[in-house]
């Protein structure tokens, strides 16, 4: 039987309801080699990561990749990992927690958490909204700025869930959030109070980093970076000297987006640019590519080769500046979709469909 026959919590006087998809990237469920290879798996062999020839891409993928990457990759999680588990995840939730309070006033919207890959999926998520009586679904995908490797990834894990229900919601989904004032200024705002204890530090930009081929078939992420960055150090009122852009966590022998922030970061060193601080503007959350990369292992690279000075900004995490950010989104592309059904409506909803032989 398909899945959207079966039964279901559907019932005639449920009342109706805005859910909120809010979906990260996803982490290992542990900081060892099995869990990691698990997640691994999972998200390399999304064609939106890995745009590669499906047959040759898993005999790489199975056959070399996941023999060597997990133990590797394992070790770097284990840097980082916290007692409450994964800062990703940890951080996630908490952005959920705290915008289910922040709008569940607002005329009966709830928030659900979804990964892309790992857990909690979005599938399970999508679920639990649906089973709550969401019948408008706002999905809001935790990256800034779009790119077909994440955001439209998704899009395809939304849309996959869905084709399986029999009442589909009404749906809006958040491509990008880049240019929202409020994000502008809280980036802004976290350099600037970093920059009155460590003055005259050369701030550098540093985005997760995709192939430039994507770029050039029409992924607009770089163009969305470098707008970002410009538009920030405007608002932190940094001259063109005193900033850069970088792309990082590249791998493989393809060109990357470049330059390479491992590879910049040393030539400041050498070159005389001994004082930088970091930002990953492009990150949420904090998670294995701020802490591991960029907090620890980019700063020994630094400090390595003539650095005297490096600092990392933490991403915004759950922090009361993200959590205002990403309710003025929710609120500019949730117009209209705060209301409810009045206890009078469900009830006379209830008592017709009764009439006609439903059960609920």
């Amino acid at each position: 039987m398909p899945s959207f026959l079966a039964s279901s919590t559907f019932a005639h006087d449920q009342p109706d309801r805005l859910g909120i998809l809010l979906v990260n990237l996803g982490t290992p469920d542990g900081p060892d080699p099995a869990s990691v290879r698990r997640f691994l798996a999972e998200f390399l062999s999304d064609p939106r990561v890995v745009e590669a020839p499906r047959a040759l891409w898993w005999l790489i993928l199975h056959g070399a990749i996941l023999r060597f990457r997990p133990r590797r990759s394992a070790h770097a999680y284990q840097q980082i990992w916290t007692d409450r588990g994964s800062p990703l995840l940890v951080n996630s939730q908490a952005i959920a927690t705290k915008l289910n309070e922040r709008l569940d006033p607002k005329a009966g919207a709830l928030v659900a958490l979804g990964m892309t890959y790992g857990n909690p999926s979005i599938g399970e998520a999508l679920r639990s909204l649906r089973d709550q009586g969401a019948r408008r679904l706002l999905v809001l995908p935790l990256y800034p700025q779009y790119s077909g490797t994440t955001t439209a990834s998704v899009f395809d894990a939304v849309t996959k869930e869905l084709r399986r229900w029999r009442w589909i919601p009404e749906l809006r989904f958040v491509t990008s959030y880049f240019d929202q004032p409020e994000y502008l200024l809280s980036i802004a705002s976290s350099i600037l109070d970093h920059s009155r204890t460590n003055a005259n530090t050369h701030v550098l930009f540093s985005f997760h980093g995709i192939p430039k081929r994507y770029v050039v078939a029409g992924d607009p992420y770089y163009c969305q970076c470098l707008k970002t960055a410009r538009q920030v150090s405007q608002l932190a009122s940094l001259r063109e000297d005193q900033w850069s852009v970088s792309f990082q966590s590249q791998v493989g022998r393809e060109e990357w987006l470049k330059p390479y922030t491992d590879e910049l970061l040393i030539q400041f060193a050498r070159e005389g640019k001994r004082r930088v601080t970091v930002v990953c503007p492009g990150f949420a959350t904090d998670c294995l590519e701020t802490l591991e990369e960029i907090a620890i292992r980019n700063r020994e690279t630094f400090m390595a080769n003539g650095g005297e000075f490096y600092d990392y900004i933490p991403a915004l995490n759950a922090s009361e500046a993200q959590i205002q950010l990403l309710t003025a989104v929710i609120n500019h592309h949730a117009q209209g979709w705060f209301k409810k059904r009045g206890e009078h409506e469900l009830k006379e909803t209830r008592a017709r469909a009764g009439q006609a032989g439903a059960e609920r």
